[in-house]
C-alpha cells in the first residue's frame, strides 16, 4: 500500500477549518471559518443576537487553533499597522493580521487564549469584526440614543461617563443602540448610524451610580481593568434599535459645578475630535472616513455640561422635545419595542 504524500505547508496555508458559520455584526454579513468550536461560541455571544440587515459582499475571517504553547492565557495584544493591513499581537502564537481594504482577516490562537471566553471575543472574536467592518463603516468615538424619533449622539473620550448616561437615559425610557463604538454608514447621502444595543459595558465604579449593577459579573477589559457586561435581553423593559439617524451630537463634560446645561459647540472643533479615530489607512480610505464624518456637521453641535445624571437627561429630553423649525435628518422607527 503506498504512503499517503505528505503535503508541504510550512505556513499552515492549508491548514483545515471546517467549521463555519455566518453572522450579522450590525447587521453585515460576516463568514468565520475555524477547527475550534469555542471559536463559533464566542461568535454567537458576540453577534449571534444580530440579523442581516445589508447586502454587502460578507467579510471573512478565519481563525486556527493550535495544540501546544503557553498554558496560560497571554496579555492583551499590540497593534501595528501599514497599509491597509492591521496586526494584533499577543505573543508568538497569539496574533491576528486584518485587511481592512478587502475584508478578510486570520488568527492563529492557542487553546489557553480560546478557553478564556472574554479575552478570546474582546481582542480577537469582536476586534477583528470591528476591523473589518471598516470595509463599510466609519466609528465615532460615542453612545446613541434615541427619543420621540430624534437620534443623539453623546460624544466623550473614554472613562467620561457615555455608557452611564446612555444607561440612565434607557431608564427613562430612550431608545438604546451603543453605549460607546458607534459606526456611521459610508455610501449614504445622509447620516444614518448602527451599533450594538444588545449590552452595556461599564467600568466597575459604575456600582455606585447604579446598585442594580452590583450582582453582574466583572470581566477584564482590553486595558486590564475589570468591567461589567450586561445584556439588554435581560432587561426586556428597555426599547433598543441596531440603527437611527443624527439629530444631534452632544459632546460631554461632566463635574461641572451648577445646574446642568446645553450651549453651542465649534463644529470646526467637533470635526477635529471626530477624526482623531481615522489615524492610519490608506490615503482613498482616510478621505472616505473623513467625508463621511462631515455628514454629522448637518445635525445640531452642542456641548452638555452637567454633574449628575438626573439632570443631564432631563436637559437632553428638554432639548429634544423643543419645537424644531428644521430638523436635518429624520429617525428610523426602533428595531424593538418593550
Amino acid at each position: 500500500m503506498a504512503t499517503p504524500v505528505q503535503t508541504f505547508d510550512p505556513l499552515l496555508y492549508k491548514f483545515e477549518m471546517n467549521l463555519q458559520a455566518t453572522y450579522y455584526p450590525l447587521g453585515f454579513p460576516l463568514e468565520i471559518a475555524t477547527n475550534s468550536y469555542e471559536v463559533l461560541a464566542a461568535a454567537e455571544e458576540s453577534w449571534g443576537h444580530f440579523r442581516p440587515v445589508f447586502s454587502q459582499p460578507p467579510l471573512q475571517l478565519r481563525i486556527g487553533v493550535l495544540d501546544g504553547g503557553p498554558a496560560e492565557c497571554p496579555a492583551g495584544p499590540i497593534f501595528r499597522a501599514q497599509r491597509s493591513l492591521l496586526a494584533r499581537v499577543a505573543d508568538g502564537d497569539n496574533f491576528s493580521i486584518s485587511d481592512v481594504k478587502h475584508g478578510f482577516g486570520f488568527a492563529w490562537l492557542t487553546r489557553a487564549a480560546v478557553q478564556d471566553r472574554a479575552y478570546l471575543r474582546w481582542h480577537f472574536i469582536e476586534g477583528m469584526a470591528w476591523d473589518l467592518l471598516g470595509v463599510y463603516l466609519t466609528p465615532v468615538h460615542a453612545a446613541c440614543v434615541q427619543l420621540d424619533e430624534r437620534g443623539v449622539l453623546l460624544c466623550a473620550d473614554s472613562g467620561v461617563g457615555k455608557s452611564s448616561l446612555s444607561f440612565a437615559c434607557a431608564l427613562k425610557g430612550w431608545t438604546y443602540m451603543t453605549d460607546d463604538a458607534t459606526e456611521l454608514v459610508r455610501g449614504e447621502s445622509d447620516c444614518m448610524v448602527v451599533g450594538n444595543p444588545y449590552q452595556f459595558r461599564f467600568r466597575e465604579s459604575a456600582t455606585g451610580l447604579f446598585p442594580r449593577l452590583r450582582s453582574q459579573r466583572l470581566t477584564p477589559r482590553a486595558t486590564g481593568e475589570l468591567a461589567i457586561e450586561l445584556r439588554t435581553a435581560g432587561m426586556p423593559e428597555l426599547k433598543t434599535t441596531t440603527s437611527c439617524m443624527v439629530d444631534y451630537v452632544v459632546f460631554l463634560n461632566r463635574g461641572q459645578n451648577g445646574p446642568a446645561r446645553i450651549l453651542p459647540f465649534s463644529k470646526e472643533a467637533a470635526l477635529r475630535w471626530f477624526e482623531q479615530v481615522i489615524c492610519w489607512g490608506e490615503e482613498d480610505t482616510v478621505l472616505e472616513h473623513k467625508a463621511s464624518l462631515r455628514r454629522l456637521l448637518a445635525a445640531e453641535i452642542l456641548e452638555l455640561r452637567y454633574s449628575d445624571l438626573d439632570s443631564a437627561v432631563e436637559q437632553l429630553e428638554l432639548l429634544v422635545r423643543k419645537e424644531q423649525k428644521g430638523r436635518p435628518c429624520l429617525v428610523q422607527g426602533s428595531a424593538r419595542d418593550a
